[in-house]
């Protein structure tokens, strides 16, 4: 069986498991009666996990409904927005991030989300401003993910200083978070700080997989201290397992100079 197939056979045996599971719960409350916002709810999932597979016509399909059964749920209006996003139906995103912020303006997530798709558009004042909205609820559980797009949006608009406050905040509140750590390992390379740029990287190889960059950046780190067995290593791992990078055909052009 096909991975896709077997993929939307799960899903589909998941669907009859909430719709049973809404139906026997409902049996008990009034009389097999779903409410609205039962059936937003597992519409909303459902839109969810279709875009996960990628099949974003079913998904779009689901959120509308979702829309329709409760046309007041914030985080559908979220979810729509991050799939018009990512069809590149800009306007539409734009509009649906506003309307998810109007029933739920204080929701971390949304102003999250909508601070990336900011940064996106080049707004990146406007971006920041949401980014920092996001940290405002005391019990949102993950006020590294804010920071460190904040950070990444400061980097993408040359705002180098801001960008690494952002990520020692981020580090401040989870010191295991990949993508921080991976961004001061970068950063500090190009301030030239090439041991604590080692220490950076060495802390996210401890709970991360290498990347093409990590790598690359890797190899470079270690032929500033002249340590040709380490760039050796990560040399071979680079083009074993990343063949057709950009980073692969940098490494190779480097050895040719």
């Amino acid at each position: 069986m096909k991975l896709n197939t077997l993929r939307e056979l799960c899903l589909t045996l998941w669907i009859f498991y909430l719709l049973s599971a809404c139906a026997s719960n409902s049996t008990v409350q009034n009389d097999n009666y779903i409410s609205d916002d039962k059936a937003a709810d597992i519409n909303l999932k459902l839109g969810i996990e279709y875009m996960r597979l990628g099949r974003t016509d079913i998904a779009l399909n689901k959120l509308q409904k979702a829309l329709e059964l409760d046309p007041q749920y914030a985080e559908t209006y979220n979810v729509l927005a991050v799939l018009y996003e990512r069809l590149g139906l800009v306007d539409e995103a734009k509009q649906h991030y506003q309307t998810a912020l109007t029933f739920k303006p204080k929701g971390s997530d949304i102003h999250n989300n909508y601070g990336q798709f900011l940064c996106q558009q080049n707004q990146w004042k406007e971006a920041e401003k949401h980014f920092l909205q996001a940290l405002e609820n005391p019990v949102y559980q993950k006020p590294e993910i804010p920071y460190t797009n904040a950070a990444l949006c400061a980097l993408k608009n040359h705002q180098n200083s801001i960008a690494e406050t952002y990520l020692r905040k981020a580090l401040g509140q989870n010191t295991k978070f990949p993508r921080a750590l991976y961004q001061m390992a970068q950063i500090s390379y190009e301030q030239e700080n090439y041991q604590q740029s080692r220490d950076y990287l060495q802390r996210y190889l401890d709970i991360a997989e290498h990347t093409p960059q990590s790598l690359w950046l890797g190899i470079r780190i270690e032929r500033k201290f002249n340590n040709q067995d380490t760039e050796a290593s990560y040399s071979l791992l680079l083009r074993r397992k990343f063949p057709d990078s950009q980073e692969t055909q940098l490494l190779n052009q480097s050895e040719r100079q």
